[in-house]
């Protein structure tokens, strides 16, 4: 049986929406499509920042609108992509004449929208380029890195792409450095739960009790991982040696650090496991230079974490360490 706070289950979405608008109106406003806009667009002489997905992932995205990230974000359904014409009148809305960076997760959904979007805004003659994020290491080798996940690398690329449009860079400036982000990260998730679908009731994933799976996707897609309930400190040791070697990351470099919950996911637990994470990275003379734990993209009550690395040099680091105001991303 579903237990949830809601109305009518059809309705789901947009007054999802709109309690964030009028909850975070000092931010953010709502315009028809369900899209989220930056109350100060409009003021923005330099590129802007656009993403799309699904809803039932809050915060993320509309959490990250604002200041020094996303200046746009369009929602679709419930965990599915939004479609190609509002999202065109999204990427048009955001467009202030210098250009427009469109991140974009690697799904289906999200890459079928996001690809039919670009070759319409440039067959319009907008300058508009495209990021996509797949850090999900346990859907392919990083040499079939097109064909991994989205998952929380989102993040990083958000607040990348947002910093560096804030100091005037131009498109290609800013879609270099957001690249350079997505490429420099890892992600693996587990989970222990799946979550109900809050409009059909359906369970996204069914484990045991005693249960878990290493490399579950983020609606509860199965990762080949499945294997008993380990400890805290015994899911750490398989999953970042596992990132690190992914990305060869050596001694002495420097790093991100991000542990996110899948939605029932507690902060004592992610606290244990950021303890163990920094234990390791110790022990490899491998050092954190930057860090976010808590939920940022969750999947609605599933209980999980995804685990992030990213490497990190000077400059991405000082775009990292920038000021951003943003509800649930604030450096100020």
């Amino acid at each position: 049986m579903m237990k949830k706070f809601i109305n009518e289950p059809t309705k789901i979405v947009d007054e999802l929406l709109e309690g964030y608008a009028l909850a975070h109106k000092d931010y953010v406003h709502l315009k028809p499509g369900r899209i989220v806009v930056n109350n100060n667009l409009e003021k923005a002489q330099r590129v802007t920042v656009v993403s799309i997905g699904g809803t039932g992932h809050e915060p993320c995205a509309t959490g990250f609108v604002g200041e020094g990230m996303l200046d746009v974000f369009i929602g679709g359904e419930i965990f599915t992509a939004p479609g190609v014409a509002t999202t065109l009148a999204g990427v048009k809305l955001a467009d202030r004449g210098k250009g427009v960076l469109l991140i974009v997760l690697n799904h289906v959904g999200d890459m079928l929208t996001g690809k039919q979007v670009l070759a319409e805004c440039r067959k319009q003659g907008m300058k508009i380029n495209m990021v996509v994020v797949q850090d999900d290491i346990s859907a392919a080798p990083r040499t079939m890195a097109s064909n991994r996940r989205g998952l929380v690398g989102c993040i990083p690329v958000y607040k990348i792409a947002g910093a560096a449009a804030a100091t005037g860079k131009n498109l290609e400036e800013v879609t270099a450095l957001a690249q350079r982000m997505a490429d420099q990260i890892a992600t693996l998730a587990v989970g222990l739960k799946g979550a109900v679908h809050p409009v059909t009731g359906e369970l996204l994933a069914n484990l045991g009790p005693d249960e878990m799976e290493i490399g579950m996707g983020q609606h509860g897609e199965e990762g080949g991982g499945r294997q008993k309930l380990l400890t805290a400190d015994q899911t750490i040791d398989i999953m970042l040696p596992a990132l690190l070697h992914d990305l060869k990351i050596k001694s002495s470099e420097k790093i991100l650090l991000l542990l996110n919950g899948s939605g029932a996911t507690t902060l004592m637990e992610l606290c244990i496991l950021y303890r163990r994470c920094a234990a390791i990275l110790k022990e490899k003379n491998i050092e954190i230079v930057a860090n976010k734990i808590g939920e940022l993209l969750t999947v609605q009550d599933a209980a999980g974490f995804q685990l992030l690395i990213g490497r990190m040099d000077e400059e991405l680091l000082s775009l990292w360490n920038s000021k951003c105001n943003t509800p649930y991303f604030k450096q100020l």
